[in-house]
């Protein structure tokens, strides 16, 4: 087994067949019904997919999207992951956390990751070194159009990790914060 990444415009055809298959068993409700060669994410987030990859079949896959981010004063350059999936008949084997261990270690050179998850989730990615942020929502969609992490229905937490030293100085400012992420109208949240 072997992790391969590609920006999602250069996957290849045969393995971003088996990841919109994935990320529609995952989540049928929004199905992924494009050719094989369409992005799912907004191309001005820069999306990068990492797979998990045995003897050619996808066994997990997610994405990491990228933008600047404006908090507390400051700008940073932010990642956040999204879509990350493993498949049904292999979870439990550890294979996501693999594959999202990984994924927080290539985000490294950004200031910082950021992102939701179902709240039932927030002892997974801890254990691939994120940490919660109490109290923290994201404001996803755009600024005429908000999509907050904390609307009715909705059972998230925010979670971070923090890379730079300006990116740990200003960690405080994260917690029990109202964040303005904003990633457009594609990506409402990431």
């Amino acid at each position: 087994m072997h992790i391969e990444s590609y920006p999602e415009v250069a996957v290849p055809a045969d393995l971003r067949r088996q990841v919109h298959t994935l990320q529609n068993e995952a989540w049928p409700a929004t199905p992924v019904d494009s050719p094989a060669d369409a992005q799912v994410h907004d191309p001005s987030l820069r999306p990068l997919s990492f797979l998990l990859i045995d003897d050619g079949t996808v066994v997990a896959a997610l994405d990491i999207l990228h933008k600047d981010l404006d908090h507390a004063g400051n700008t940073f350059r932010a990642g956040g992951l999204s879509t990350v999936v493993t498949r049904t008949d292999l979870r439990g084997h550890g294979y996501g956390l693999r594959l999202v261990t990984a994924a927080r270690a290539a985000m490294t050179d950004l200031d910082l990751a950021l992102f939701t998850c179902d709240r039932p989730l927030q002892p997974f990615y801890e254990r691939a070194g994120f940490q919660l942020l109490p109290g923290t929502t994201l404001i996803g969609g755009t600024p005429d159009d908000p999509f907050p992490s904390d609307q009715p229905g909705f059972d998230k937490v925010t979670l971070a990790a923090f890379f730079t030293p300006a990116a740990q100085q200003a960690a405080a400012a994260f917690d029990n914060a109202r964040i303005a992420l904003y990633p457009g109208s594609i990506d409402k949240l990431w």
